[in-house]
């Protein structure tokens, strides 16, 4: 209400008027018992010139007083607009308050050293059977949302598979504060979030089919951690029409779930894929629960999930978005055959990340200085990276298949049936022919997903059409010959944790090996030594075994023979120019001798 003299005016809609070029509004002017009311956008002039007209006539005021009061009710109006666009653009943070015994409590947890174990247990108290992988790569990429890169994930499967009931189960223990939901999004919807804070949150959409068109936006999202868009508006001073950009600050960990095959192929290398177990027994063990929970105990266990509930929100709100260092990165191994391993390794470093972000209060927090400014942050061990290889062979394996996870399940069902129908009519797997109601009445799938799935493997050549068309029964040919239906899927080429090497470490076991091996090598250069003086020593006896046999030489200058124990002369008698030569080849032997034995000597030394 603004009354102004004798008149009153009663403006309503004020709060719908979030944009600073729109001001549309109901106006009630009232004096006495005579009023006028009418609805306008009081900056379009003409709906205003109207409004002044008819209400002048209606009241029997002059149409300037009108006017004026009109000016009067826009600029008021205008303050009050100001301070709603403030006020719905403005962050607002949501500030729980937790109790010492609530704060104590989930300290304990996240000092746990079974931590993951207990997270399981807590989520089986909660009612959810099964999917143990599932409820942990889900729990882990849903904490990594205060990394600066956050993983995204998809869950896909069968229609009533359960895939909603898992996101929510996970999301149960996520703050409430630190999520959106939303079932569907428009294209351009992200973009105009500017007045939604979106950082260190999740983003939870109950259908990938309801984010069709909004799926550029969450992949840039994903990609860049922020978004921005340029569009033309009109500028509220001048009407004329500018440019305003609009901006998304993230980072935001993404979560979705799908019942289709055919995914974006750009939005799916961008999430973790995580696929429910349809087998019968975990069928069986869904029912088991759903009938507990009618039961006596299956109500004291919905009060013990709210305790549990609010342990799980308490402890995620208490984990800081801290840095995290891998010292080992430089020892780890991942695929390099497609470029999608580009991805998915940053996925698998990511996971890591999580793992010890989960674990931070069980790890030294260590500072450094980075230009001027102090950086907290908690190293990654061991046991970080062999719990995130676990889990990426299970979930990161999966992207080393071609098939989505209940097309391959489809085709492994039909291998096996195949193959004991060929054993039991004693013919090769080439010649049996088998159609789709064949499929349906000993599978029990329903007709259109086992059409959907069937297209599927058919284009992707595991099986062969070979009668179909107008008037008659379309038969198959199954070409899939069972090769890696054993077991999981692996990720192959992750390196074995337990060869990792400490870059900084400096441990007794390090030292004793260090001090042998330097004690080896010390032993080593002594029996060198010992040999080089040993080559020296027999050079040394080689020269003077030389010089003996040049005295020996020189000896021979007189030949002299024992013969039954005396001296004798040699028969016949040397002419004197022979022994002079004689002589001469003597000394000259004599002397080459003692230059061979000073030349070993020399080298010897």
């Amino acid at each position: 209400m603004i009354p102004i003299g004798n008149r009153t005016y009663r403006v309503r809609g004020l709060e719908k008027n979030l944009a600073f070029d729109v001001l549309k509004v109901n106006i009630l002017v009232r004096k006495a018992d005579q009023f006028f009311i009418d609805t306008l956008d009081i900056y379009a002039a003409r709906q205003r010139n109207i409004f002044i007209k008819e209400s002048a006539r209606e009241l029997l005021i002059d149409e300037e007083t009108i006017k004026r009061d009109l000016g009067k009710v826009l600029l008021k109006l205008e303050e009050l607009q100001d301070k709603t666009i403030a006020d719905a653009q403005a962050v607002r943070q949501v500030k729980i308050e937790i109790t010492d015994a609530d704060k104590a409590a989930a300290m304990e947890l996240l000092k746990s050293e079974n931590l993951l174990d207990r997270i399981l247990f807590d989520f089986d108290t909660c009612g959810v059977v099964g999917e143990r992988t599932n409820k942990l790569v889900g729990y882990l990429a849903t904490t990594s949302r205060k990394l600066a890169k956050p993983l995204a994930i998809m869950v896909q499967s069968s229609s009533a598979a359960g895939k909603s009931s898992l996101m929510e189960a996970i999301l149960r223990f996520m703050p409430t504060e630190e999520q959106v939901s939303y079932s569907a999004m428009t294209g351009q919807s992200l973009f105009y979030m500017g007045g939604m804070n979106l950082k260190n949150k999740v983003l939870a959409i109950a259908e990938e089919e309801g984010i069709r068109q909004a799926s550029y936006a969450l992949k840039l999202l994903q990609s860049e951690g922020q978004l921005t868009i340029a569009s033309t508006g009109k500028d509220p001073g001048t009407g004329r029409m500018e440019t305003q950009e609009y901006h998304v600050e993230g980072p935001v960990m993404i979560f979705l779930t799908t019942t289709a095959i055919d995914v974006d192929e750009e939005l799916l290398n961008r999430c973790l894929v995580l696929t429910v177990d349809e087998d019968p027994e975990q069928t069986r063990a869904i029912q088991h629960q759903q009938r507990e929970g009618q039961t006596l105990e299956g109500l004291l266990a919905a009060q013990r999930k709210v305790s549990v509930v609010k342990l799980h929100q308490n402890a995620q709100r208490l984990l800081r978005p801290i840095a995290v260092v891998n010292r080992y990165a430089h020892q780890l191994q991942f695929l390099t055959d497609q470029t999608r391993r580009r991805r998915d390794h940053v996925k698998y470093l990511t996971l890591i990340q999580a793992v010890a972000l989960l674990h931070q209060y069980q790890r030294e927090l260590k500072t450094i200085q980075v230009d001027g400014e102090t950086v907290q942050y908690i190293e990654v061990i061991p046991r970080d990276i062999q719990i995130a290889n676990q889990l990426a062979n299970y979930v990161l394996g999966r992207s080393i298949d071609e098939l989505a996870p209940q097309t391959r399940r489809l085709l492994l069902h039909m291998f096996e049936l195949i193959r004991k129908e060929c054993e039991s009519q004693q013919i090769e797997q080439a010649e049996y022919r088998f159609t789709r109601r064949f499929l349906r009445e000993h599978l029990k799938w329903g007709a259109t997903q086992l059409r959907i799935h069937l297209e599927r493997l058919v284009e992707m050549e595991y099986v062969l059409i070979h009668i179909g068309g107008r008037g008659k029964v379309t038969q198959y040919e199954l070409l899939f010959d069972g090769r890696g239906r054993e077991g999981e899927l692996t990720l192959c080429g992750l390196i074995d944790p337990s060869t990792l090497v400490d870059p900084h470490s400096r441990s007794p076991e390090r030292e004793d090996k260090l001090l042998t091996t330097t004690t080896n090598l010390a032993g080593a250069n002594s029996n060198l030594a010992g040999s080089a003086n040993n080559l020296t020593e027999s050079t040394t006896n080689l020269a003077e075994s030389t010089t003996n046999l040049a005295g020996s030489s020189e000896n021979m200058a007189e030949p002299e023979r024992v013969e039954n124990g005396t001296i004798t002369e040699s028969i016949g008698e040397a002419s004197p120019n022979e022994n002079k030569g004689e002589a001469h080849n003597k000394e000259q032997t004599s002397k080459n001798a003692h230059q061979e034995a000073g030349e070993v000597k020399r080298k010897a030394s």
